[in-house]
C-alpha cells in the first residue's frame, strides 16, 4: 500500500504532494515499484497538525483521486479519514474503493454505520484519545493484549452490522510510546487470531527514526527492516512511502520463504 499524501504537513515531508502533477507522478512510480494499493490521505493526524474542514478535505481528495485514476484506472484506492461524511462521499462520488480510519470509528460515531451502507473494505485501526491528545494516552498494562481486545471487539461489532471485509491495524505511533510499539512488534503473531487481514504503517516513523537516532528522511534502512518483521510474523498489508524497497524486501521474503502469502 503506497502512501500518496494531499496535505501540506504530513511528518515526511518526501510524501507530500501538494499539485496535480505531483500526484501523477507519485502514482506512477508507486505503481511502477508494485504498488498494489494507493492510499491517500488529505487530513494530517501527526501530532500538532492543523485542522481542516469537511470541504478542505473532500477538495484536496478530489483532486487527488482524480490524478491516480488518470494514472491508473485499475488499481485500488484507500481514503485514509476518520470522517463519516467524507467517506462516503469519497466511496460514492470519487470512486474510492476502501476506507482506512485511524481511529477505528471512535473520532465519528457514524463511522460503523457509514461503511456497513456502503459496503467497502474497512481498515479498522487502534488509537486512542485524539492526533493531539494520543501520545498522554499510552497507560496500558499490557499494550499487546489490550489492543487485540479493542480491535476484537470492533471486529465483531461491524461484523453484526454486516461488515465482511476488515482489514486490522494495531497503530503503531498511535497512542503507543517507543516500547509499546517494539512490543506489538514482537507479539504481532497474536493477532492472526482475529483471522482478518493484518495491515501495519511504520513507515519512517518516530519509532523507527529515535530507535537509529535519525530522521524521518533518514530511516528507509530502519523501516525495510522493521517491515521484514512484521512481514515474517503475519502482516498483510504494509502501508509505506518506499514502494519500492518494500517490494524488494517481499520479494527476498517469499523466495527464502515459498509459502508466504505475498503482502500488498
Amino acid at each position: 500500500m503506497g502512501i500518496l499524501n494531499a496535505t501540506p504537513d504530513s511528518f515526511y515531508g518526501a510524501s507530500r504532494y501538494s499539485n496535480a502533477d505531483a500526484v501523477r507522478a507519485a502514482t506512477d512510480k508507486m505503481t511502477g515499484q508494485g504498488a498494489d494499493i494507493i492510499d491517500v490521505g488529505a487530513y494530517s493526524t501527526r501530532p500538532g497538525a492543523g485542522n481542516i474542514s469537511v470541504d478542505e478535505e473532500l477538495r484536496r481528495l478530489d483532486l487527488a483521486l482524480e490524478c491516480v485514476r488518470k494514472v491508473n484506472s485499475d488499481i485500488p484506492v484507500s481514503i485514509d479519514t476518520f470522517r463519516a461524511e467524507v467517506a462516503r462521499k469519497a466511496v460514492r462520488e470519487m470512486g474510492a474503493d476502501i476506507v482506512n480510519d485511524v481511529s477505528g470509528g471512535d473520532l465519528d460515531s457514524a463511522m460503523f454505520d457509514t461503511i456497513a451502507e456502503l459496503n467497502v473494505p474497512y481498515v479498522l485501526m487502534h488509537m486512542r484519545g485524539t492526533p493531539d491528545t494520543m501520545l498522554q494516552q499510552t497507560d496500558y498494562s499490557d499494550v499487546s493484549s489490550q489492543v487485540l481486545s479493542n480491535l476484537q471487539e470492533k471486529v465483531v461489532r461491524l461484523s453484526n452490522m454486516g461488515v465482511a471485509d476488515i482489514i486490522v491495524d494495531p497503530g503503531f505511533g498511535f497512542a503507543k510510546n517507543l516500547e509499546q510499539n517494539y512490543e506489538l512488534l514482537r507479539n504481532l503473531h497474536l493477532f492472526n487470531i482475529l483471522d482478518r487481514p493484518l495491515l501495519v504503517g511504520m513507515s519512517r516513523k518516530s519509532m523507527i527514526f529515535r530507535a537509529i537516532d535519525k530522521t524521518p528522511e533518514d530511516a528507509l534502512e530502519g523501516t525495510v527492516a522493521a517491515n521484514t518483521i512484521a512481514v515474517l510474523n503475519g502482516a498483510s498489508v504494509l502501508r509505506v512511502h518506499d514502494v519500492g524497497a518494500a517490494t524488494d524486501a517481499i520479494n527476498i521474503i517469499e523466495h527464502t520463504y515459498p509459502s508466504f502469502i505475498s503482502c500488498k
